[in-house]
């Protein structure tokens, strides 16, 4: 457990909480204590806290729990992925939600169409609704009321107030005129009078109203805490990129696969071409090319020989390496990263719930509205059953069924329709976060460019063909490794179609290869390449191969029987949708940003492309530094969204106000994304924006018309002239309205 110590720092897992208020409530108590700085995030279900003097882990715990919450340290970032373990137990804390939605769904359907349709009310009815609605109100809305119960102790009040309240009221009552009024009366029925008029309520059952609400409100939750368990998937998907095994090597030369918890530093490991390297580590022995662009977003893999440091989860793509471990476990940089994106979850501000801020103030007034329409009725002298009926209705009419379907009505419709066109949209909080945007943060390698080496251009010398430069270039680097050298095969092979088979290859570590091809003896590689061999470029040749290289592209000479013949021109290829997609986010009020772990060259090269100015252009940054970037320009007062791909995107995506994943990229940036764009096309990301801005707008006016209906009807509550039909009439409409409203979604077309 963790001691006092002055300007210490604890997260807490909070458990029991509900709705966004929950989380207000915890985080008002805990910085009430001296010395306590506290941030509780519902969305991730965890408290960052601050504490200093006398103030203990054990206090801050006992103050959570005296608020009505449990609180516990979490388990540290580990090392290594903890296969199905952490699923296991989200499915098994969602089971209990799920198995009372099932019981609320399967039993509250028959109970509202026997209050709607008077065609299925048989003799006894009234009974078997009676039977089948109880343990939906009881069982089923069981969180509701508890939580209810928990909310009134600290003097709150909230959804789950007036859920709890409003069902009650109904179940109560229905029992009420069951037992002692005259709606359990054989032949019962509820005839559709749509009049107002005054009556005791005696015959009137309102067991539909109860069910109803209950099953339509938790099946919200249960879709709203399914996704909310996903939080912690970007951490677990950070990890499972390190690599699971490791070859050692023994002192007496022994190679030995052992599994990567047992790597210890200073053990000497061995990598051969297309493995992950299992740690952070100095080679010692070899040389290679190695892909970081999963962790740097650097697109040109880096040479790498004896004494270079190397890092854990990027691939060998060349070579055979002997790494010497000098960071496992959780100090590596992996391992970092997944810290630094737990830490910007956290720190990510809860939107808080639109029915949930309308709750806080609705609540109070509805339960004071049924208080005065009871006082005022039995002043007046109408008899206690008169004043209860009027009470009680309003009770009921303003639990309203519709807010239940508000927002997942909305959200099934507007993500239905995202996913048919490429758009995965997390949740309810994603949206409010669309709204606010004003600046887009774009990585670069494999957002705004293709995220592989390309051959862009060939330059020859005089008299030299360019097919025979394609073929004979290519035929050599089709037989190596190298990222470098597979873009100019494939470049090749697109042209040409096929290619000889060299007749000698040779690999020169960290200058190129050499070889013979149809009898002519082939150098591709580093111009200091050709110099080894007494050949220099002729001056237009030089010329190119400077201006490819100060536009940041990669470029390597080819040079064949003892002269240098061309300079090949590779690069990380811009994608042809990406110029329009940067049009269409300026359209919807967004400043684009390039950021980018390549140089600066090259980012201003591919800024240039896409119509970036080059004064919002971010370049050589590093994993952390991404974060510290959107951090920056969140505290200039914008409001940040931020596109990315890799790794090294996860915890900048997760740091953003809206954090949009390429669906192409690795699986720790779309956990870590708030949208997931499944094309790879950046225009999705524009189409995006627009989808979630249409579907909180639709979801708003939602919440406006679920309230409305029952505000209007207030008023005749009060008065005592709402029978059992006006009451139905209204609820079934209001629902009616909100799902036609919410089907409006489907006609959502991208942008042409």
């Amino acid at each position: 457990m963790t001691t006092t110590t002055t300007g210490a720092e604890v997260e807490l897992a909070i458990g029991g909480m509900t709705c966004a208020s929950c989380a207000a409530r915890i985080e008002k108590k805990l910085n009430r204590m001296d010395g306590v700085t506290a941030t509780v995030n519902y969305a991730t279900e965890k408290a960052k806290v601050a504490y200093d003097g006398d103030v203990s882990v054990q206090d801050l715990i006992a103050t959570v729990e005296k608020t009505g919450y449990t609180a516990r340290e979490p388990e540290p970032v580990r090392s290594e992925p903890e296969g199905d373990d952490e699923t296991a137990r989200a499915d098994d804390e969602l089971r209990p939600l799920r198995e009372r939605l099932i019981t609320a769904v399967v039993l509250a359907v028959p109970v509202v169409a026997m209050a709607m349709i008077p065609a299925l009310q048989f003799e006894y009815w009234q009974w078997l609704s009676l039977t089948l609605a109880a343990p939906v109100v009881t069982y089923a809305a069981w969180p509701f009321h508890k939580a209810a119960f928990t909310n009134a102790r600290h003097g709150a009040a909230t959804m789950d107030t007036l859920i709890s309240v409003g069902t009650s009221a109904a179940f109560l009552w229905s029992l009420w005129a069951l037992f002692l009024g005259t709606a359990g009366t054989p032949g019962m029925t509820h005839p559709f009078e749509l009049t107002i008029a005054r009556g005791d309520g005696a015959g009137n059952i309102y067991l539909e109203a109860a069910a109803g609400v209950t099953a339509f409100i938790l099946a919200g939750r249960y879709f709203e805490a399914r996704s909310k368990r996903k939080a912690g998937a970007a951490l677990k998907a950070l990890l499972e990129l390190g690599a699971k095994d490791v070859t050692l090597l023994r002192p007496d030369g022994r190679e030995q696969t052992v599994p990567i918890a047992e790597l210890k530093v200073g053990d000497r490991f061995l990598v051969r071409p297309g493995e992950k390297i299992a740690t952070d580590g100095t080679v010692v022995e070899g040389s290679s090319a190695v892909d970081a662009s999963m962790l740097t977003g650097e697109s040109v893999p880096v040479e790498v020989s004896t004494g270079d440091p190397v890092t854990g989860a990027t691939i060998n793509a060349g070579g055979r390496l002997v790494v010497e471990a000098t960071r496992v476990g959780a100090d590596t940089q992996l391992a970092r990263m997944a810290r630094l994106v737990e830490d910007a979850q956290n720190g990510k501000a809860a939107a808080q719930r639109l029915a949930d801020r309308i709750s806080a103030v609705f609540v109070p007034v509805v339960i004071a509205l049924a208080l005065g329409t009871l006082g005022f009725w039995l002043g007046n002298g109408s008899g206690l059953t008169a004043a209860f009926t009027a009470a009680v209705a309003v009770l009921i009419i303003a639990c309203p069924c519709a807010l239940g379907l508000a927002t997942p009505t909305a959200l099934m419709v507007g993500t239905g329709r995202g996913a048919q066109l490429g758009i995965l949209i997390k949740g309810p909080e994603v949206l409010e976060s669309t709204r606010k945007v004003d600046t887009i943060v774009l990585d670069k390698t494999g957002t705004v460019t293709t995220g592989r080496m390309t051959l862009l251009a060939v330059h020859t010398a005089d008299s030299t063909d360019e097919a025979e430069v394609l073929r004979l270039a290519g035929a050599l680097e089709h037989s190596s490794e190298h990222p470098i050298a597979r873009a100019v095969a494939d470049g090749a092979l697109g042209k040409l179609g096929s290619l000889p088979t060299p007749e000698d290859f040779a690999n020169v570590p960290g200058l190129g290869v050499q070889g013979i091809v149809d009898g002519h003896a082939v150098l591709v590689g580093r111009e200091r390449l050709l110099a080894e061999w007494a050949m220099e470029l002729p001056e237009h040749l030089t010329r190119a191969k400077a201006e490819a290289e100060t536009a940041g592209r990669t470029a390597i000479a080819v040079a064949w029987d003892g002269e240098a013949r061309a300079v090949l021109e590779i690069a990380d290829a811009v994608k042809e949708t990406s110029a329009e997609a940067i049009t269409r986010l300026r359209a919807l009020g967004l400043t684009p940003i390039l950021l980018t772990g390549d140089n600066r060259a090259v980012a201003e090269s591919v800024a240039r492309e896409v119509g970036i100015a080059p004064e919002d252009v971010i370049a050589e940054v590093l994993p952390q530094d991404k974060v510290d970037v959107v951090k920056r320009l969140q505290d200039e007062g914008r409001s940040v969204a931020m596109v990315g791909d890799g790794v090294n995107d996860a915890a900048a995506l997760a740091q953003a106000d809206l954090g949009l994943a390429m669906g192409t990229g690795t699986d720790a940036a779309i956990e870590a994304g708030d949208l997931t764009l499944v094309r790879g096309d950046l225009r999705a990301a524009a189409d995006a924006i627009r989808l979630a801005r249409r579907t909180l707008g639709t979801i708003r006016s939602n919440l406006f018309w679920a309230f409305a209906y029952n505000v209007a009807a207030l008023p005749l509550a009060a008065a005592g002239l709402l029978n059992p039909m006006i009451a139905g009439a209204a609820m079934a409409f209001s629902s009616v309205f909100v799902v036609g409203n919410s089907l409006r979604l489907r006609s959502f077309r991208t942008a042409n």
